[in-house]
């Protein structure tokens, strides 16, 4: 997704089941015990064609989440992101890996114009979720991406309420959420150096680092069947007053909804 900031994967879920790792509808498990898992699908979204612009679009994209179990330890592959999962008790839920982080390119609107493009990156991410009482009716997290200089580091912290259904995994997950970001995170979206400035006409602008954004968002996964599962999604995000003052934000929020539906092998 283009704005929002995810929490492991909110646009995909998956067909849990009675011996899912982790019951929560924003976290995908389509295994059924120890061993592989496949799933394939399709997800529509509608969202900003960048951050901060004040275009929006519908885009539709294949889905996937490839998942290997042993006991309380998973490995997947899950759209964007690569890594491993893993439940240390009850209360507790940790992840890390590498994850995709999409650029920006100039076409996407004539406000980009003479702002060149934005290259793709990967980064590292971890992120901690912990139970607040004795079931994950609510919970706080932590989530951490960070690479190289070109990208720098975003930080999300959450606290959330999940609405359980009757199968695990199943519900609503809602949550609040703010971002901090390194001043490269954050200028790499919505700054505008000499050259671009002389490029685009736009004055040059150059951001800290520090908080980014609040927001709020919902995830809800259903099972439809044995081996189908559907998934909604909608979010909202608020940027700081910085931001909302670079050339690049048109808005200074951004909101999105998306669907998607999945089929287990």
């Amino acid at each position: 997704m283009k704005g929002l900031i995810p929490l492991t994967v909110v646009v995909l879920g998956g067909v849990a089941n009675a011996e899912t790792l982790f019951p929560m509808p924003s976290v995908p498990d389509v295994t059924d015990g120890d061993g592989w898992a496949f799933a394939l699908g399709a997800e529509v979204e509608y969202e900003t064609e960048y951050d901060g612009s004040d275009e929006y679009g519908t885009e539709v994209e294949p889905g996937f989440i490839i998942q290997k179990r042993n006991g309380d330890n998973l490995w997947f592959l899950e759209g964007q992101e690569l890594g491993w999962r893993g439940r240390l008790n009850d209360l507790w839920l940790l992840q890390g890996g590498i994850r995709f982080e999409g650029g920006r390119e100039e076409s996407e609107s004539p406000a980009l114009a003479g702002l060149g493009d934005v290259d793709d990156e990967v980064v590292g991410m971890a992120e901690v979720r912990r139970a607040i009482g004795q079931d994950w009716t609510n919970w706080g997290a932590a989530r951490l991406m960070a690479g190289g200089s070109d990208i720098g580091w975003l930080a999300v912290l959450a606290a959330g309420h999940t609405i359980a259904a009757g199968d695990p995994g199943m519900g609503i997950d809602l949550y609040a959420f703010v971002t901090l970001a390194s001043d490269d995170f954050i200028n790499r979206d919505f700054g505008i150096t000499e050259e671009q400035s002389i490029n685009s006409g736009l004055p040059q602008t150059s951001l800290d680092g520090g908080y980014r954004s609040v927001g709020i968002a919902a995830a809800g996964r259903w099972r439809l069947r044995d081996n189908w599962q559907f998934q909604a999604e909608a979010g909202y995000e608020k940027y700081n007053s910085d931001i909302a003052d670079s050339p690049i934000a048109l808005n200074d929020y951004e909101a999105e909804i998306g669907i998607s539906i999945l089929y287990r092998f």
